[in-house]
């Protein structure tokens, strides 16, 4: 595998840094309150209002939105596991929802029509930034780590060796509003000096799409998320003799649960109680998680930033 040079990694390590201490964060939200109580503050340190108390929500379904970065029939029936042991642990009906895309499900967040959602870094951000009432209190944790990283992609007939070779060259990424399937790949690129404009981008959707995509030959290159690289290759979904890595980026804090401010606080806990204490990895395979962490708003203040670093504002980035 090629790697980045010196420069290009000391950047990206700036556009990813946070505190990514998110094993040993601390428990917060909004699930003590009251609805009496109005300066009580969330994860993400949002004072509520003194003229504006809390109407809290005890659905008798509560909507659970996956990430939409594969096939949704197949998200699921692989987490048929998830939907029964979150309905053994809230006493509620767990409905599993999977959305045509990023887009999609911020917006659905942000009306109040999920009630549990699973966020990219990039898509909480976004929604959070859209005015969506929630907060994150789980983060995914592999290999003991609460981060990942992004990969850069080539086909290996395309003549691309490291990213600067890209200049002209057709790039796919996912989602618009995908954390390690556009952000972070994007800017890997202008780090290298590959900058919007010289090159052509294709919007392919998911992750499996990029990939399947540069390895057919109909974009040269890709961004994705390397777990999910990692894991086509190991079930025979990806020829590796087809695909390449060429550049890898900095450590990015993982794909959050994050939960709506209005559901009742004894049931705030208990869904947040069933994340942190979930070690069943029938369960959690699907997810592609070992455990869930609990973290807080201010962890992603690094997707935040990276925006920033690409001159870009949160809302652009999802179209």
């Amino acid at each position: 595998m090629s790697t980045m040079n010196t420069s290009v990694r000391c950047l990206l390590m700036l556009m990813a840094f946070s505190a990514f201490g998110l094993m040993g964060c601390g428990e917060g939200g909004s699930a003590g309150q009251s609805a009496e109580a109005s300066t009580a503050k969330t994860n993400g340190g949002a004072a509520a209002k003194a003229d504006a108390p809390m109407s809290y929500r005890d659905p008798d379904t509560l909507k659970v939105a996956l990430l939409p970065d594969e096939d949704a029939s197949k998200l699921i029936q692989d987490n048929e596991g998830l939907k029964k042991y979150l309905e053994a642990k809230t006493g509620k009906q767990i409905e599993l929802i999977v959305l045509p895309n990023y887009t999609a499900m911020v917006e659905a967040a942000r009306a109040k029509h999920l009630d549990l959602v699973y966020f990219g870094p990039l898509s909480y951000c976004i929604a959070i930034d859209k005015g969506a009432d929630m907060y994150a209190f789980a983060a995914k944790s592999k290999g003991g780590s609460p981060t990942y990283t992004s990969v850069v992609i080539a086909n290996t007939s395309a003549g691309i060796n490291k990213v600067s070779d890209l200049a002209g060259k057709k790039v796919g990424y996912g989602d618009p509003a995908s954390t390690s399937s556009h952000l972070i790949p994007k800017g890997v690129l202008a780090a290298a000096g590959v900058k919007e404009g010289d090159y052509s981008e294709q919007f392919l959707g998911k992750h499996d799409v990029v990939a399947k995509t540069v390895e057919a030959g109909g974009v040269d290159a890709g961004g994705m998320s390397k777990p999910i690289f990692e894991g086509m290759i190991a079930g025979g979904k990806l020829d590796s003799s087809k695909v390449k890595i060429i550049a890898e980026s900095a450590p990015i804090p993982q794909y959050p649960w994050a939960i709506q401010k209005d559901l009742k606080p004894e049931l705030q806990e208990k869904i947040k109680n069933a994340f942190w204490d979930l070690d069943d990895a029938a369960i959690l395979k699907p997810l592609k998680a070992e455990r869930f962490a609990k973290i807080e708003d201010k962890d992603y203040n690094s997707i935040r930033d990276a925006a920033k670093i690409l001159g870009k504002d949160l809302a652009s980035l999802e179209k």
